[in-house]
């Protein structure tokens, strides 16, 4: 597959799921992947590290005495998560190197989206100036940048080569 059939088949890919995630607003599986998935492993990590917050999982709300945190649709990753499985998906690796890079990713993405919530969890608390500014830009730029790391090193080293596009024969355009 030559590089502009790859992009363009990641770009549709990474459509596809976004669209059929923002499709099933409101449902169970948002509710499950935000409730379930994203907002009580982040209370049961804020209940190891710091106990003495009393925070605990209400719905998508990190609950806790002197202000918590609501994670909405787009908090919980799944973006970042479709960039990943999109790429591996038509990146050139071999099946088990594609399937593997997926659920690399994938922990990959969850366990930086719950230190993303983590942090925007405690500077809403501590340092609320900042919280736009982490939450809007620097924080979804890191997992962007983490992730295209991680993506680029596993192309590197489990990549079958075939990236590029074939070169032309001579004469031909």
């Amino acid at each position: 597959m030559s590089a502009k059939w790859r992009v363009a088949a990641f770009v549709a890919l990474f459509l596809v799921l976004q669209w059929s995630y923002s499709s099933m607003a409101g449902t169970w599986l948002e509710r499950f992947v935000i409730d379930r998935l994203t907002v009580v492993p982040a209370a049961t990590i804020l209940g190891l590290v710091d106990p003495a917050l009393h925070v605990t999982a209400s719905g998508s709300r990190l609950a806790a005495p002197g202000g918590g945190l609501n994670v909405l649709n787009g908090c919980e990753g799944t973006d970042i998560a479709f960039l990943v499985f999109s790429a591996m998906a038509v990146a050139p690796l071999s099946p088990v190197s594609r399937l593997a890079g997926m659920l690399a990713g994938l922990v990959l993405v969850f366990v930086l989206n719950q230190a993303r919530i983590l942090t925007l969890f405690y500077a809403f608390r501590k340092m609320p100036a900042s919280f736009d500014l982490l939450h809007g830009f620097a924080a979804p730029l890191a997992l962007v940048v983490a992730c295209s790391a991680f993506f680029l090193f596993w192309l590197a080293r489990f990549g079958t080569g075939s990236a590029q596009d074939p070169q032309p024969a001579a004469g031909a355009e």
